[in-house]
């Protein structure tokens, strides 16, 4: 297909097409003229993944180029991959909260992943997240600590066995779809967290509807 088809089945514009291409996000057509290449299912697919990294997902153009190029890159085992997507979507903030705070946190932590059982190959960034969550709630004030999470991490650990079940069904040689899945199983998780949020804040502190009388004039 011609790029302006490719536009109108992506529903991508033909420019930001075009910046996809210059940025290797997207790989090149085929050339058949001067300034002109026909596109293929591969390249919908493409641009498909990329809006759904960038858009549902949020991830920056940065990051979406980290995990593209673990996907293509055949010497990547999944696991290598995994650690990829670990680090893409890793973001660091640290620097705001002192090195002290989240030293007593990082290792509340590190003693919170072992009474969970888990190894210590567990992620290093998701660690470094959780201890960073916790220093910042305790800068803020809020009474934490590792503990509280156990609700969490118990709950994370059925989704994440259940995802990776689906890993297995594919024989574990598909890193696309395992990575996608990966990202957007955690934008679910968020998305249902805030829900159940939603519905029990409204049974535990209904608005104060204020009945407004009809006036006499």
């Amino acid at each position: 297909m011609r790029i302006s088809e490719l536009s109108r089945q992506s529903g991508v514009s033909v420019p930001t097409i075009k910046f996809y291409l210059r940025e290797g996000l997207l790989p090149a057509g085929l050339p058949t003229g001067r300034n002109q290449a026909d596109y293929s299912e591969r390249h919908l697919r493409r641009i498909r993944l990329i809006r759904t990294l960038t858009g549902i997902a949020g991830l920056d153009l940065s990051s979406v180029r980290e995990i593209l190029a673990a996907i293509d890159d055949d010497e990547i085992t999944l696991r290598a991959a995994y650690q990829v997507l670990d680090r893409a979507l890793y973001l660091d903030g640290s620097e705001t909260l002192g090195r002290a705070a989240v030293d007593c946190a990082r290792a509340e932590v590190a003693e919170f992943a072992e009474a969970l059982g888990w190894s210590r190959e567990a992620s290093a960034s998701g660690g470094e997240v959780l201890a960073q969550v916790l220093a910042g709630l305790r800068s803020l004030g809020c009474a934490a600590d590792a503990p509280f999470f156990t609700s969490y991490a118990r709950a994370a650990e059925q989704l994440v066995v259940a995802e990776l079940d689906l890993v297995a069904d594919d024989g574990g040689t598909e890193k696309g779809p395992a990575m996608v899945r990966s990202v957007l199983f955690g934008v679910a998780l968020s998305a249902l967290r805030r829900m159940a949020h939603e519905h029990h804040a409204a049974r535990r502190f209904p608005l104060n509807v204020v009945e407004r009388r009809p006036s006499n004039g």
